[in-house]
């Protein structure tokens, strides 16, 4: 049980980090992007700076659906509360959402009043840093998903990424205009990167509202959980497994089928085994085992 508290607590320090390291890491970018578009006028490099913006938004979000997520169970909340991440997900895909629709608008007027761009090259240089200081920040997240397999922190790593995408199409757009001339490769630039966040914003939906509609685990884990019940020479068989997860809580419940002839016992301790096991794979989660006689 100690072992267990201490995933936990370990896994809840290590999601706090990575909201702090977003929070810091989109106040860098914006000052950063500010500086650039403020200097070139560029409309795709206004795009990303509207995106960091948002990215800084959707970071503080969640701070604090991460912070309420991780509050005990209470006697109104008895399984916790940890489909706030859920939440906290959806409300970045419509922060998400909203910008692109704005910004779409801003191009539609860039195409028929178009503007000079200068200063190309320190747009360049600024996004190429833009994009290695982004990359940085997906790999801390990942690291920290693949641990504590927050939906939180998935949903901010996915737009991040979809930064590092972007960026890159404005430095190719940047460097037309600059070598080429090719003026008009800023709006449609600005268009194809509009389009492409609201392509993410539909992504980013589609796991949240499967946690919030009590989904059950995917396939493989749901064979792992399989594997283990089976391993154990003294269950016969099981029925009704069920599974689901909310923020970092997982929970699992099943029917043990076993020998009659066992002692009430010998069954608890066989479940007591069987669940430890489970834990052992899924660290933190919640297994609800009951035991019946064949």
């Amino acid at each position: 049980m100690n072992e267990k508290r201490g995933v936990i607590r370990q896994n809840k320090q290590l999601v706090k980090n990575a909201t702090y390291a977003s929070i810091g890491m989109a106040c860098i970018l914006i000052g950063l992007k500010y500086f650039a578009w403020s200097m070139t006028g560029s409309i795709s490099l206004l795009s990303t700076l509207l995106d960091s913006f948002l990215d800084l938004s959707a970071s503080v979000l969640n701070f604090f659906a991460v912070r309420h997520a991780m509050r005990p169970p209470t006697e109104n909340y008895t399984f916790g509360h940890g489909k706030a991440e859920a939440l906290s997900a959806l409300a970045q895909a419509a922060f998400i959402m909203g910008s692109a629709l704005f910004f779409i608008l801003e191009v539609y007027e860039r195409f028929f009043y178009p503007e000079d761009i200068q200063e190309t090259g320190i747009g360049i240089a600024v996004m190429a840093l833009s994009i290695a200081l982004t990359i940085f920040l997906v790999g801390y997240q990942r690291r920290i998903i693949r641990k504590t397999k927050s939906l939180a922190i998935y949903a901010d790593s996915l737009h991040y990424f979809s930064d590092v995408l972007i960026n890159g199409c404005v430095i190719i757009s940047l460097t037309g205009t600059w070598y080429f001339g090719w003026e008009w490769l800023d709006p449609i630039s600005g268009l194809c990167i509009a389009f492409y966040v609201v392509y993410m914003a539909v992504k980013i939906t589609i796991r949240p509202l499967q946690v919030l509609m009590d989904r059950e685990l995917c396939e493989e884990d749901r064979k792992k959980i399989v594997s283990i019940i089976m391993k154990h020479k003294e269950i016969k068989g099981f029925h009704e497994l069920r599974t689901r997860s909310a923020g970092q809580s997982v929970f699992i419940q099943m029917h043990l089928e076993l020998d009659k002839k066992l002692s009430l016992q010998r069954a608890h301790e066989i479940a007591d085994e069987v669940m430890k096991a489970i834990e052992k794979v899924f660290p933190g989660a919640e297994v609800l085992i009951h035991q019946d006689p064949v």
